[in-house]
């Protein structure tokens, strides 16, 4: 779900967004964050078939598998904690259906990973760069999750996600006006008592916790531990420059 000051439209996700901001805690950017950290080049890919094998033969990278196809030889999947204890490769290849489509389908804006990790890191980019202005439109883009049958799940993680990032770029003192999503996201954010335990107690938390990785939902709930951008250039999210 669109969360920010966007006008009028050039593609379908962002309309008129110079900048994309994807927030998919649990767990594409959260992963995104400490693989670009750890000096990967991030490849995002849409699915996990055999048209991402070919891709990433075609790129150079190592593909991220599911997280219960993990070996000692091949320890790269979604799982952000797995990623933080697996030797890292230059390059990834990290399929998502939800943060990596998000970022194949944001035309020619600028495309940034942010979490709770780096969301204050996030806003003061955005700001230096005069996003969220008129002249330089922004969008803050809560994916979601989907349902057994492929449709949306809206998911308390990505709009709180958003909320974050939305309300670090306010104490900046920039971002011009907000829309109303914007606001609702922020207000969200702000009026979260215990956002951690919120992120541990949402169906998407509960559902990896009952899948055996509660890991990936306390490294996701690190607010502030990165000053790591990442940003896609080239097809790949890599770190932004200073």
């Amino acid at each position: 779900m669109p969360s920010g000051p966007a006008r009028s439209a050039r593609h379908p996700l962002a309309p008129a967004a110079a900048c994309v901001v994807v927030v998919d805690l649990l767990s594409f950017t959260t992963s995104v964050g400490v693989a670009v950290e750890a000096g990967a080049a991030v490849h995002p890919y849409r699915w996990r078939d055999a048209t991402a094998v070919a891709y990433a033969e075609r790129v150079g990278a190592a593909l991220a598998v599911g997280r219960s196809e993990a070996t000692p030889d091949h320890p790269w999947t979604l799982s952000p904690a797995a990623l933080r204890a697996a030797p890292m490769p230059s390059r990834l290849v990290l399929p998502s259906p939800n943060g990596s489509t998000i970022a194949a389908e944001a035309g020619g804006a600028t495309v940034v990973a942010a979490s709770l990790r780096n969301r204050t890191a996030v806003a003061r980019w955005l700001a230096d760069r005069g996003y969220g202005s008129v002249d330089r439109p922004l969008a803050v883009i809560a994916a979601g999750e989907r349902w057994p049958d492929g449709s949306l799940r809206p998911a308390l993680e990505d709009l709180l996600g958003a909320g974050a990032v939305l309300s670090a770029l306010a104490r900046t003192g920039t971002g011009g006006t907000p829309s109303p999503e914007a606001s609702a996201a922020a207000t969200l954010w702000a009026a979260t008592r215990d956002p951690v335990a919120a992120l541990h107690g949402c169906d998407s938390g509960r559902e990896l916790y009952e899948y055996g990785f509660p890991q990936d939902v306390a490294v996701a709930a690190e607010i502030d531990s990165s000053t790591t951008v990442p940003v896609l250039v080239d097809g790949a999210f890599q770190e932004a420059a200073p």
